[in-house]
């Protein structure tokens, strides 16, 4: 870890930019088409200004700024100066609605608001009386703002003015507050994915952020030059892990997209050296390779579909440890060369060093797509409360299974195994988190004796990786008593190109059943391949050859499963589950409890053999309005194991 002189991020990055200076970029940021750079010292210098503005304002150690909106510069500013300051910065979701953000901002008695333009700003305004702490709302695009008149509006580069006029009245004033940082010092709440009610707000100081950085960098390595991609939410403790600790830690520089929409064409244009996402950005890129390749010429597809086997065949040598003879290199180098290279390219995978998915279990067969194709991908296990991270696969050491070993000063047992090793993974490392924000009985329940009660069921396998089966709260009993992981089936279906989410249920039941959410872009590119006509994502749901394409790959999954753990049926659902529906977290975990709850009439209908089961429901739009849906959720019985099957044309 880092010495004592550089024990805190404002301080690692009083380092950087005294090492550094302008001759390194820092940040980088898309904007009207062009990137704009920040040097280290202009980094620090927006730091320094803000932060002494904010002073001048009224800013005092131990308060809470929220932060909200899209991947900025501005962003990481706000944070550093908070954390300059002795406050503790808090990141909210862009995307989260009124009740989330005033439940938060409230929780943290924030003073301070930093929105980045009209749409947070309008969504802090509306809530009106109900945020009494607040005192100032800074805003960093002026677009649509000239016009408002509350008093608290502040625009960033004024606070930033306000920070050098308190500079020259109170010269050494910034170094005095840095100095006066403590590694045990509160430096930022994460919000926890909140999968059975309200988030919970994670309180990490500045030793459990470097020291998570520090540990990670010592197995995956991290280096000055290297570029990295800040696409996913700020508030997400990987981000923070990444573009946060890390960057500053190491100095590599972290470059913004224009907009979240442009971030896929972006990381091409950037070509990263690290890329850390969570399953669903993996299980959209290889749904989008298999999409471009289904549009491609015919010589295309027979060169992908001969050369993806001999991908696969060098995956699992790689899974297996062995060692490839002369043919098998020959014939991989030459499937890189034809297929690989330029699909790596196409994704802007060329300079891909580290790769890794955390946050939840990513599917065996997106796992293995991806080390076909020559991207070196690994698994990182952890909880937002010990800053993301406890394990992660080591290179030449990978088991798509597993997670990996622990990463180093962090220690982990299963607690009450069962006869078969499994039991609750629980850990401890200098990561650990200081507390739920006024929350004491959580924080009692989740950290017991100094370990982190994680709620996950796991074991050590042979090479004494630790292998995940899923929450422990999730692991469903058929009636049977034979027991499975939705969690696990769900990753396999979601492999598929056409589905987008699926939710699997049995606890208690006879059988398994799906609801199964379709991907309205790709199946209804498909669609309109097949000519057939629809008009809303109701609409197609419910054609029966979309169920017919669902159900081939249903059974594909089907056949990869032990009898019991076969889906018996599925049905697709009138809508994509949402967030702002209370059906998924920001990080898009299902919130299993709601979903059978909201869903409990479409569940029993289809345990009690209905064909068809009518549904009279409200969808509400982005906009708030809603509106009165009626339609009919069809059924499809793929029959029980050993059944004979109907055929799908």
């Amino acid at each position: 870890m880092a010495g004592h002189s550089h024990d805190t991020l404002p301080k690692l990055l009083r380092r950087n930019a005294q090492t550094f200076g302008g001759d390194k970029v820092a940040l980088r940021e898309k904007e009207f088409g062009v990137w704009q750079p920040y040097s280290w010292k202009d980094y620090y210098e927006h730091v320094k200004y803000f932060t002494l503005g904010l002073v001048s304002l009224g800013l005092a150690k131990g308060d809470t700024i929220s932060i909200i909106g899209d991947n900025r510069p501005e962003w990481l500013f706000a944070e550093l100066a908070a954390q300059s300051a002795g406050a503790i910065a808090i990141g909210i979701y862009q995307d989260a609605i009124l009740k989330e953000v005033s439940y938060i901002i409230n929780l943290a008695e924030s003073k301070f608001i930093v929105a980045e333009d009209q749409e947070q700003v309008d969504k802090v305004l509306d809530m009106g009386d109900e945020l009494t702490t607040v005192k100032r709302i800074v805003y960093t695009d002026p677009r649509g703002m000239r016009k408002y008149e509350d008093g608290r509006l502040v625009y960033f580069p004024e606070v930033e003015a306000l920070g050098r006029a308190y500079e020259e009245a109170h010269p050494g004033a910034y170094e005095a507050l840095v100095d006066a940082t403590g590694a045990e010092d509160p430096a930022h709440i994460c919000i926890t994915s909140g999968t059975t009610g309200h988030p919970k707000l994670a309180l990490l100081s500045h030793r459990n952020m470097i020291s998570m950085a520090t540990n990670l960098g010592q197995v995956d390595p991290k280096r000055e030059s290297d570029e990295f991609v800040s696409f996913l939410p700020l508030p997400w403790v990987g981000e923070q892990m990444m573009s946060v600790a890390s960057g500053i830690l190491f100095g590599f520089t972290v470059n913004f997209p224009e907009e979240p929409e442009t971030a896929t064409e972006n990381i091409r244009e950037i070509g990263p050296h690290l890329l850390f996402s969570p399953p669903r950005v993996w299980e959209n890129l290889a749904a989008t390779v298999q999409v471009k390749i289904m549009d491609a010429s015919w010589l295309k597809r027979f060169l992908y579909h001969r050369c993806l086997p001999v991908g696969y065949e060098w995956a699992d040598l790689k899974f297996q440890k062995k060692t490839p003879t002369l043919l098998q290199r020959l014939r991989y180098g030459l499937a890189y060369l034809l297929v690989f290279r330029s699909l790596k390219d196409r994704i802007g995978f060329t300079h891909i060093r580290s790769a890794s998915t955390g946050g939840a279990a990513l599917g065996p067969d997106t796992f293995r797509f991806f080390h076909a194709l020559g991207v070196n991908l690994k698994q990182i296990y952890g909880q937002t409360e010990i800053f993301g991270i406890s394990c992660i696969h080591r290179d030449g050491d990978i088991n798509f299974d597993s997670v990996g070993k622990p990463i180093p000063e962090t220690e982990i047992r299963i607690d009450r195994p069962d006869p078969q090793g499994v039991g609750e993974v629980v850990s401890r490392s200098p990561a650990l988190f200081q507390g739920y924000y006024r929350n004491e009985a959580a924080t009692s329940e989740t950290i017991v004796d100094g370990w982190l009660h994680s709620g996950d069921a796991g074991y050590f396998n042979q090479d004494q990786h630790l292998v995940i089966i899923d929450r422990m709260k999730d692991i469903m009993t058929l009636r049977s008593g034979e027991r499975f992981s939705p969690q696990f089936i769900e990753n396999k279906l979601k492999f598929s190109p056409f589905v987008k989410e699926a939710v699997c249920i049995g606890q208690g039941r006879d059988f398994i059943i799906a609801l199964i959410c379709i991907d309205f872009g790709i199946v209804g590119k498909w669609a309109e391949d097949q000519r057939i006509g629809y008009t809303t994502y109701t609409d197609l749901a419910s054609k029966p050859q979309v169920y017919d394409l669902v159900e081939k790959e249903v059974l594909k999954v089907n056949d990869t499963l032990a009898g019991s753990q076969r889906i018996r049926k599925f049905a697709l659902l009138y809508k994509e589950l949402d967030a702002d529906d209370d059906e998924l977290t920001r990080t898009r975990k299902v919130r299993r409890g709601f979903v059978d709850q909201k869903f409990a009439d479409i569940l029993e209908g289809i345990y009690e053999g209905k064909p068809q089961i009518p549904i009279d429901a409200v969808i509400k739009y982005q906009d708030g309005k809603t509106s009165q849906l009626k339609t009919t959720i069809h059924v499809r019985d793929l029959g029980a194991p050993g059944e004979a099957r109907p055929a799908v044309a």
